[in-house]
């Protein structure tokens, strides 16, 4: 599996951004897809994730009530919406795919929430 995520930016605090994560390859292998972020000296943290049936969400604390994971099964793509985004949002964020296979992650996209 293949994972090509986009959508970063340099937004204001308070805005909005939506993420995509292009998903290819054996895509019926794929249990779950998630999103995870990495800001400049800190360890790799989860953000979301939502499974392959697209019925079962879950969120890290952090983002709940803010962020919304959601999935284009006809385009492979598993979406994140982020609203009311903070300064402490700002990070890289990597897609990954929990597949039969193992785990596959995508390049990153970089997200930047000015104060």
């Amino acid at each position: 599996v293949q994972l090509q995520a986009s959508g970063g930016g340099l937004v204001q605090a308070g805005g909005s951004l939506r993420l995509s994560c292009l998903a290819s390859g054996v895509i019926y292998s794929i249990n779950a897809v998630g999103w995870y972020r990495q800001a400049p000296g800190k360890q790799r943290e989860f953000v979301a994730q939502i499974s392959s049936s697209g019925d079962r969400s879950n969120y890290a604390d952090t983002v709940k009530g803010r962020f919304t994971i959601s999935k284009d099964k006809a385009r492979n793509t598993v979406y994140l919406q982020m609203n009311s985004l903070k300064p402490d949002d700002t990070a890289e964020y990597f897609c990954n795919a929990d597949t039969w296979s193992g785990t596959s992650w995508g390049q990153g996209t970089q997200v930047t929430v000015s104060s």
